[in-house]
């Protein structure tokens, strides 16, 4: 794939901003942008897949049980909406820098913070913190390609990131699992933080990519009016209910994994953070593969189907058969079909929703992190293998019910 290639569709904006007179002058710096949005990207995952390995030693280290040590991945999800639906309109008049830079000191902050928690209520507090400052990077790596490209161009740059990316969810349990191991759950925030201040240290070569000239303007009540002439978007609000619920599906996933794969099938924090980093590669494969297919949202739709099936035998085989190994199956045909939702729903919502990207990437990213903020501490609730199944196949029908929806009335890409 070529700068070339990627660039062939440039928006009004392309002349304008500081980040695309940057990108035309000099082709390497897009590989650079490339890999820091994959950066930024990446710590709004790590934020919850990082320390979930450390789950379980929590409880016995705090003394509590296990929905309310679950509460820490809520409150970090609570966060991660909230400050998405702050930042947003504040990066549409201010621009993204200032937002990239100022979120990532917040979330440097009460990572430290958390290091000294001698509460689990104190610690919970401290995820909202850590939630709101992720939020940042999180949302402007939606946002910042938006504002430069569009069409098919976007969708090139999307799913390279989101390929890219599949690092992340993959890498972060396994440096989660031998950080814990090595040095319990505490030394798991000292590397968040790290990670923190070097993307940082990197922010002075960001260039600003919202020009001037489209920023918003008014008072503060017209700038968040904006959330609702997208709320009224009914292509836009199909594809985000179409994310929202899928990441809900992630999200419980990730809750209940390490219980049922280090408290039942007894992995160790290490083991467990091997298998979640494998499992994830099948997120990022989707990903890629999805791009291929024409129209775009064709993938989304095919990807329901098979989620579908995998987690319709994936409820059985948690009320029925005690094998990790089927466990892990269906698992790796769920995230794949995961994979190519996530993509397609990603590219489809901010090319729909991209004349106001910033809103329209808080409003995306909040939408996943609603359903994900409610279902978390739910597969905590009695058996959890049990409990697992209930809210797979309730989240299920809902992306099914979406995927038809966009397969009805959302348009795809123009070009």
């Amino acid at each position: 794939m070529t700068q070339n290639n990627i660039s062939d569709t440039p928006t009004a904006s392309v002349s304008l901003s500081p980040m695309s007179e940057k990108i035309k002058a000099d082709p390497r710096y897009y590989w650079f942008l490339v890999i820091y949005l994959v950066g930024l990207s990446a710590l709004g995952s790590f934020v919850n897949d990082m320390y979930t390995p450390s789950l379980p030693a929590m409880c016995r280290f705090f003394h509590c049980s296990v929905p309310t040590v679950q509460m820490g991945l809520t409150m970090g999800m609570i966060g991660l909406a909230l400050g998405q639906f702050l930042l947003g309109p504040i990066s549409d008049r201010y621009g993204r820098r200032p937002v990239l830079i100022c979120s990532t000191l917040l979330f440097i902050f009460a990572a430290i913070v958390s290091i000294f928690s001698p509460t689990i209520h104190f610690f919970v507090a401290c995820r909202l913190f850590q939630g709101i400052g992720a939020s940042g990077g999180y949302f402007l790596a939606r946002t910042i390609p938006a504002d430069v490209y569009q069409g098919r161009g976007l969708a090139k740059l999307m799913a390279l990131i989101g390929a890219i990316n599949g690092i992340a969810p993959a890498s972060a349990p396994v440096i989660g699992g031998v950080t814990a191991d090595a040095f319990g759950w505490k030394g798991i925030f000292v590397v968040l933080a790290a990670f923190a201040v070097l993307l940082l240290a990197f922010s002075p070569m960001m260039k600003e990519s919202l020009a001037p000239s489209r920023r918003s303007s008014g008072s503060w009540l017209h700038s968040f009016g904006g959330y609702v002439s997208l709320l009224k978007d009914r292509a836009f609000m199909t594809h985000v209910c179409f994310k929202g619920t899928s990441l809900g599906l992630l999200f419980a996933y990730i809750s209940a994994s390490p219980f049922i794969l280090q408290t039942h099938y007894g992995l160790s924090q290490t083991d467990y953070g091997l298998v979640i980093g494998f499992n994830a590669l099948f997120v990022a494969a989707g990903s890629m593969i999805a791009l291929r297919f024409h129209p775009l949202k064709k993938a989304a739709f095919i990807g329901s189907i098979i989620l579908g099936a995998g987690i319709l035998g994936q409820a059985v085989a948690l009320y029925t058969i005690n094998s990790i190994w089927v466990f892990e199956g269906f698992m790796i045909v769920i995230l794949f079909a995961l994979g190519l939702i996530f993509s397609t729903t990603n590219t489809l919502a901010m090319n729909e929703g991209r004349s106001q990207a910033g809103e329209a990437s808080s409003v995306l990213g909040i939408s996943g992190y609603v359903f994900g903020a409610i279902v978390s501490p739910l597969v905590g609730i009695g058996d959890v293998l049990h409990s697992t199944a209930i809210v797979f196949v309730c989240l299920t029908v809902l992306v099914i019910i979406c995927s038809f929806g966009s397969k009805a009335i959302a348009p795809d890409l123009n070009n």
